[in-house]
C-alpha cells in the first residue's frame, strides 16, 4: 500500500506510471472501509494496472455538520484494511485544503431532474458536494475506471449524467450491492448501531425484498399501503421516503409500463442514524 497526502506527489505519480500506458482504477470513498468498499478495489485491481482508493470525507456533501463531525475516520485502519488486500493499491488521503483550496463550497451543476427525488428531496445541495470532489478526483486522477456501488444508486446514476454531460473520459462502473447475512446494506454508518438497534435495522431489506418479490402481482397502491403499515409496526423505525422510481431517470412512478425498469429506494432513521438502501424490482 502506497500512501500518498498531497495531490501534488500522486500527480508525479501517476503521470509516470501514464507514460507506460497503465490502466488507472479509481474507487472513491470516505473511509471507514468495509467489505462493500473492498468489492469495488478487488474488482479494480482485476480490471486494471494500478487501483486507487481515495479517501477523503467531503464536507460539501454534508448538509449536517453534526453529520459531518461524526463521520468516522481512522486512516491508519483503513490503510491496514488494504495492504492486506493488495501492496500494490495506492491511497490518496488528502487535506480539505488540498481539495479546495481557500474556498470550501461546492459547484452547482444541472442534473436534469436525477436529483429532485429521494436523497436530493432530502439532502439539500448533497449531489452538488458529491459532483464537486468528483470532478476534482477525476481531475487529479484522470483515471481509466472509476467504480461506485449501488447502494448509493441515485448517486451512481447521477455521476453516470455527469461524465456523460461533461465528456470526462471515464467509464463509471457501478457495482452490485454487498450485504450482510441477514442483508442489511454494508454501511461506514452500520458501526454506529447498537445491538438492539442493529437487529432492528434488517427490517429495512425485509420490506424492499419482500416489494421485489411481489412486485408483479401487488398494484402501485397496495405496494405503498403495506410499506407504510409495516412501519408503524415498529416504532423504533423511523421512515423518511419509500419511492418506486423508474431507473434511468430516477422520476417516481405510480403505474407499470412495459419495458421500463424500476427500483424501490428508501431512507430511515433509527436512534438518530439513518440508513439507505434501494433494489431492483423486474
Amino acid at each position: 500500500m502506497n500512501l500518498f497526502r498531497e495531490k501534488s506527489n500522486l500527480i508525479v505519480k501517476l503521470t509516470n506510471l501514464k507514460k507506460n500506458n497503465f490502466r488507472i482504477g479509481l474507487v472513491p470513498t470516505m473511509g471507514a472501509l468495509h467489505k462493500g468498499h473492498i468489492s469495488l478495489v478487488k474488482k479494480s485491481i482485476k480490471e486494471n494496472d494500478y487501483t486507487i482508493v481515495s479517501i477523503f470525507v467531503n464536507p460539501t456533501q454534508f448538509n449536517n455538520k453534526k453529520d459531518l463531525n461524526l463521520y468516522p475516520k481512522n486512516l491508519t485502519k483503513d490503510c491496514n484494511y488494504l495492504d492486506s488486500i493488495s501492496a500494490d493499491i495506492i491511497v490518496f488521503a488528502p487535506e480539505i485544503s488540498d481539495i479546495y483550496d481557500k474556498k470550501v463550497s461546492a459547484k452547482k451543476f444541472n442534473f436534469y431532474d436525477l436529483d429532485k427525488f429521494m436523497e436530493g428531496r432530502y439532502r439539500k445541495g448533497h449531489f452538488n458536494g458529491v459532483a464537486t470532489i468528483v470532478t476534482h478526483l477525476f481531475n487529479i486522477i484522470k483515471p481509466n475506471n472509476a467504480y461506485f456501488g449501488e447502494k448509493d444508486f441515485q448517486q451512481l446514476r447521477i455521476i453516470q449524467e455527469l461524465v456523460r454531460d461533461n465528456n470526462i473520459p471515464v467509464n463509471v462502473i457501478g457495482c452490485q450491492t454487498i450485504r450482510e447475512k441477514d442483508g442489511l446494506a454494508l454501511s461506514s454508518r452500520n458501526i454506529k448501531l447498537s445491538k438492539h438497534y442493529r437487529k432492528i435495522a434488517s427490517k429495512i431489506y425485509e420490506i424492499i425484498n419482500y416489494v421485489r418479490i411481489n412486485f408483479s402481482s401487488m398494484s402501485f397502491l397496495e405496494i405503498y399501503t403495506y410499506v407504510e403499515k409495516f412501519f408503524d409496526n415498529i416504532p423504533e423505525i423511523k421512515l423518511e421516503y419509500f419511492t418506486i422510481a423508474e431507473s434511468k431517470i430516477l422520476q417516481p412512478v405510480k403505474e407499470k409500463i412495459k419495458n421500463k425498469k424500476y427500483r424501490a429506494f428508501i431512507a430511515v432513521r433509527l436512534n438518530g442514524i439513518r440508513l439507505i438502501d434501494n433494489m431492483e424490482l423486474n
